[in-house]
């Protein structure tokens, strides 16, 4: 397929270099910052434009890759007639895009980052104005995916609010474990296998079954002494009393 690729952030980046890479033809990069658009379009080996009036008119889709708030300001310049039209955003329906004639969502549920080297596996879930459009979707997310799902705004929704839990909150549980290491002169590294290895765990092992640790145990001996460890931390005591009390529930 012909794509332009609106956008030159993470998604955008990320997903023009897994369609160039599955043999795509990423036709332009448009992106308001021209430093960013024209780096990209050159990584993609392809032309950039900041200019709305110059973006070309006979791509076979559209991907709209910016920020949520941002898509509204896209939508106010982004007229093109009898094209297909997508965004990837995961919580914005894709009626957002009705005035398109063929229309939907292309979104991909991995957290990306440009910086990355490597390309990571990406499940893709679709939704479409109409079948045709579904079908064309299907078939490009299947080019750059093993995982590819038809959902609608809802399921859309909480799966992404899934990822949050999964994703960002466990990053952010990262974020506050790196710092304790840090003020207590440990080295945060010695846990990158046992984090490795919690997240690999899972894919053969359902996550309740895979639970350890003194909670599960019932181990209060243990817990009392860990609090005793966090009175300087209490940040951390709350995440560690609130997290005990759930897995103990379990």
């Amino acid at each position: 397929m012909d794509i332009v690729l609106i956008g030159t952030g993470n998604t955008a980046s990320v997903l023009g270099r897994k369609l160039k890479a599955a043999g795509h033809q990423i036709v332009q990069i448009f992106g308001r910052n021209a430093k960013a658009a024209s780096d990209l379009a050159y990584e993609l080996d392809t032309e950039s434009t900041n200019y709305w009036s110059v973006v070309t008119r006979d791509a076979d889709i559209y991907i709209i890759a910016v920020s949520d708030i941002a898509i509204q300001e896209v939508l106010k310049e982004l007229k093109l007639p009898n094209k297909t039209i997508v965004h990837t955003a995961a919580s914005v329906s894709k009626e957002v895009l009705h005035e398109a004639t063929h229309y939907g969502v292309f979104y991909p549920l991995q957290s990306l980052k440009k910086e990355n080297a490597y390309l990571p596996d990406i499940p893709i879930i679709i939704d479409a104005s109409d079948e045709k459009t579904l079908n064309e979707l299907e078939l490009l997310a299947a080019s750059i995916s093993g995982k590819v799902m038809k959902g609608n705004d809802f399921s859309r929704l909480k799966l992404h609010l899934a990822a949050v839990f999964c994703n960002n909150f466990v990053n952010h549980l990262y974020r506050l474990t790196e710092d304790y290491c840090k003020k207590e002169g440990l080295d945060f590294q010695l846990l990158f296998p046992l984090i490795k290895e919690t997240a690999l765990r899972i894919e053969h092992l359902s996550s309740s079954k895979a639970q350890t640790g003194p909670a599960i145990r019932h181990d209060y001996n243990t817990i009392e002494k860990h609090k005793g460890l966090l009175k300087d931390h209490p940040e951390l005591l709350q995440f560690y009393e609130l997290f005990t009390d759930s897995i103990m529930k379990q």
